[in-house]
């Protein structure tokens, strides 16, 4: 790999760092300040309106000024929204923090898009390998992002946890630096673009709509599973720091294995990668079914954690498979939409299921979906490349 791809990795575990601290902290930040249990994650529920919000202008933006810029521009309204944080703690603003939050919603949607990046800067053989190890970035997410949470936890007086969104801030400056020795292609002339397709011709593309169910189906259920996690540890009398230690080898189990998942792909296909990935899923949800002991919630986010990167990587592997050059930027977006969309919905409705149902019958309520997922697989064929 390039080192263009190796920075657009570290970019990514900056940006996952960052996104560990918000996981960590903001449930808490939500019992604390919310007015009643119903909005608990409401701050987590508006990062991901602004995350949802931002995928297709993100992906459009960056088709008229570029991968580079539009990195930059995601990166400081980043900043922005975390100096926002901690402004609305100090002043214990819930109603505020939710809109700062959004606010770091919208720059890490942009940064979604890193790993589309990767394959642009790398040979067409190595487009696999490209996905997956701009993702392995994650693997130093895993150890910053529940660090940074812990350690900032006494960085700035008044509110608690106001550090961390300090913390957060720092991580995005940090991106802005890297991004300036990243050789990312320009944005294409308009004059020189050919024809779009339709985006009802998008859709119908042999593979797309399946890659796109895979992705939103393994981002969600991994996302509402592992939101509700620190609320329900702490529900159950675990401590903060047990909490971020569980999230730390949940973030190990989704990046460590993209290191050799793009080699898993091109061995066994992609869409075998999704079922196996659906398989770890299945496995996540028979563990938490059986006991809610520390180790049962690290062994269970582990397979959660294992479970996502085949399934996403594998998906988004196969959803660059599906579209003509020209129509990158449409595609990318609907994908990004359509994915993010149904976190927004899982992180808006993981406070009251996790209420209402408790945290064993939220597991049964998921299962079904992870099972569609191999058996759609299983009984279609894979989609095939482009021709180009």
């Amino acid at each position: 790999m390039n080192k263009n791809v190796w920075l657009l990795a570290l970019c990514q575990a900056l940006l996952m760092s960052g996104n560990i601290v918000l996981i960590s902290v903001n449930g808490l930040i939500g019992q604390q300040l919310s007015p009643s249990d119903t909005w608990v994650t409401l701050p987590v529920s508006t990062q991901f309106v602004g995350l949802m919000l931002a995928t297709i202008p993100a992906s459009l933006i960056m088709a008229k000024i570029g991968r580079k810029n539009g990195f930059m521009l995601g990166n400081i309204i980043g900043i922005l929204g975390a100096l926002l944080c901690v402004y609305a703690l100090n002043r214990g603003d819930f109603w505020l923090f939710c809109f700062a939050t959004s606010l770091l919603g919208i720059g890490i949607g942009f940064g979604t898009l890193y790993r589309f990046a990767a394959v642009e800067v790398s040979a067409p053989e190595s487009k696999d390998k490209a996905i997956s190890l701009s993702m392995a970035g994650g693997v130093l997410a895993a150890i910053m992002g529940p660090n940074l949470a812990i350690a900032s936890q006494d960085w700035l007086p008044g509110a608690h946890f106001s550090g961390a969104f300090l913390g957060i801030t720092g991580l995005y400056v940090i991106s802005l630096v890297v991004l300036q020795f990243i050789g990312l292609p320009p944005a294409v002339k308009q004059n020189d673009q050919a024809v779009q397709s339709s985006v009802g011709q998008i859709l119908k593309a042999r593979g797309y709509l399946l890659a796109v169910f895979a992705a939103v189906v393994g981002y969600a259920v991994m996302n509402l599973l592992m939101t509700v996690t620190p609320i329900a540890m702490h529900r159950h009398g675990f401590h903060f720091e047990q909490a971020a230690i569980v999230i730390e080898w949940h973030v190990l189990g989704m990046f460590a294995p993209a290191f050799i998942t793009g080699s898993l792909i091109g061995k066994i296909g992609t869409r075998n990668t999704i079922v196996l990935g659906s398989l770890f899923f299945i496995g996540c949800i028979l563990i938490n079914l059986n006991g809610m002991t520390e180790w049962h919630f690290r062994a269970a986010l582990v397979m959660l954690g294992i479970g996502w990167n085949f399934m996403f990587i594998g998906a988004t592997s196969q959803l660059t498979q599906t579209y003509l050059p020209q129509d990158k930027p449409r595609a990318q977006a609907i994908n990004e939409f359509a994915v993010f969309g149904s976190v927004t919905l899982t992180a808006l409705l993981a406070g009251n299921l996790e209420v209402t149902l408790g945290w064993q019958t939220l597991n049964l309520v998921v299962l079904p979906f992870v099972c569609v997922v191999p058996l759609l697989y299983l009984m279609l064929t894979r989609a095939k490349p482009v021709e180009v």
